[in-house]
């Protein structure tokens, strides 16, 4: 264990259950480090300097300081190191957390809205966390969702009303959920236990109170939860599948094809994760956010060499219903 580490291993500091977690607290320690040993020098040297060069008498004059250029450059390029160090540092970090991964071992949907946690896993097991005026007594138990450590988790979030905020302590990491759209949070659990969900965007009267728990365990104990929850009755008609009946009851069919052949609109084979040209306006990554707004708003965003002969399905579908057309359109490679 470094001394960074041996640091933030106290309990001034979540405990760290992500490696993004451990680079986020080294960079917070060289920081207050850093910043001591800055604070020590400045105000050590003024106050050792009031008495060094303090009046004596009132006959005393004032010393006559000749200009020393080594001692002007130092005290200004050595805090310009350190302060390229730390923002090259922060950058890295930064990027890791915002890092945009088009896949993780699990994906899960997350919806907030006042005031309460939403997660759905692949399978359509669905878990809610408990609502902000019920009683938060049984935070840890089915409310909380279950991850395996050591997998790399994707969680695509939005929100049903206002501006929510996903943020876990002891990943060091939050993304905004926002309404009309999707963010993603990516993270990868090192260690096992039960880390508490908090929302952390100002979202009404019962805001301190939205919290959920993520429940990391080995991998066997989750395949037996997941199997568990997905025959106990508590999931519903997953994602794709639901998103694969809508294709055929929506139509979709007539226009989009899934095996890569042209039809009135673009093919679903491949769409995901492709770059789109678009008749005006620059191109686009075929993601979460572009597919939802093809389908509720698709004049928008016409593709290049396509007609603008989809009807918008603005109200015709529910966020679910979106979701799962979304998920489905992922499976056609």
């Amino acid at each position: 264990m470094t001394w960074l580490n041996l640091i933030t291993a106290t309990s001034f500091m979540p405990v760290q259950a992500s490696e993004v977690a451990k680079n986020v607290d080294n960079l917070y320690i060289f920081l207050l480090v850093s910043s001591l040993i800055s604070f020590v020098i400045l105000i050590g040297g003024m106050t050792w300097f009031i008495f060094k060069y303090r009046r004596k008498t009132d006959t005393d004059k004032t010393a006559y300081i000749t200009h020393n250029t080594l001692a002007e450059f130092l005290w200004s390029f050595i805090p310009l190191v350190i302060m390229i160090v730390i923002f090259w540092w922060g950058w890295v970090i930064f990027a890791d957390l915002r890092k945009v991964h088009d896949k993780g071992d699990i994906e899960i949907h997350v919806t907030a809205r006042q005031w309460q946690w939403t997660f759905k896993y692949a399978n359509g097991v669905t878990v809610v966390s408990p609502n902000a005026t019920e009683k938060l007594d049984t935070l840890f138990q089915p409310n909380g969702i279950y991850v395996p450590v050591g997998k790399t988790i994707r969680l695509v979030m939005t929100s049903q009303d206002v501006l929510h905020s996903f943020f876990v302590p002891a990943f060091r990491n939050k993304m905004d959920a926002i309404p009309g759209r999707y963010t993603t949070f990516t993270f990868t659990p090192t260690e096992k236990g039960d880390f508490i969900v908090y929302c952390t965007e100002f979202c009404g009267t019962s805001h301190s109170n939205m919290l959920s728990a993520i429940r990391v365990v080995d991998s066997e104990t989750y395949d037996k939860w997941y199997a568990a929850a997905g025959n106990a009755g508590s999931a519903k008609l997953p994602p794709v599948e639901l998103g694969k009946k809508l294709y055929a009851e929506k139509a979709c069919a007539g226009c989009h094809s899934i095996d890569g052949s042209r039809l009135v609109g673009p093919s679903y084979k491949g769409l995901f994760g492709s770059v789109r040209e678009f008749e005006s306006g620059p191109g686009a990554t075929a993601d979460e956010n572009y597919i939802r707004k093809s389908i509720l708003q698709p004049t928008a965003q016409v593709v290049k060499g396509y007609p603008p002969a989809m009807p918008p399905y603005q109200g015709q579908l529910s966020d679910d219903e979106v979701n799962a057309l979304i998920e489905y359109i992922k499976t056609l490679k």
